[in-house]
């Protein structure tokens, strides 16, 4: 015998976020394809667009990750942007101030992206459990407190 069930009953839990490893994976892959495409495209000369579009990639990995894959993924993409955007390529350097202001920026972005998944998953959260219009069947001023 066939038993129907409907499908849509009950209140649907947020989404889980992805694991920090995957979220890591992906940041390594995207930087190296992104600063790739742009040192092929633009040429290294132009690390400003490497930390824009890094830092574009750091918040749309941040919508699907948790708050602790952040520094990772900031972490992977300035070695990227360090590394491979900027001349002499392959080379790691640390300029005190500017490497500082772009792991913020990385940082920032990640936890942008972060911050803002985790509000819209609550607020569809909070209108799928909070009442959308009242009743059918009580009708304003039928109460007996009403006047």
């Amino acid at each position: 015998m066939i038993e129907w069930k409907p499908l849509g009953t009950g209140a649907r839990p947020v989404p889980q976020p992805v694991a920090t490893p995957l979220v890591w994976a992906g940041a390594g892959v995207g930087a190296l394809v992104l600063v790739a495409l742009l040192n092929t495209v633009v040429g290294p000369e132009r690390p400003e667009l490497a930390l824009t579009a890094l830092s574009l990639l750091a918040a749309l990995l941040g919508l699907c990750a948790r708050f602790t894959a952040a520094p990772g993924t900031a972490l992977l993409c300035w070695l990227f942007l360090n590394g491979f955007a900027i001349p002499p390529a392959g080379v790691l350097t640390w300029a005190g101030h500017r490497d500082t202001t772009w792991l913020a920026c990385l940082l920032t972005a990640a936890l942008i992206g972060t911050a803002l998944a985790r509000l819209v998953h609550a607020r569809a959260a909070y209108r799928r459990l909070a009442p959308s219009h009242s009743r059918p069947d009580t009708a304003t001023g039928d109460g007996p407190y009403d006047s």
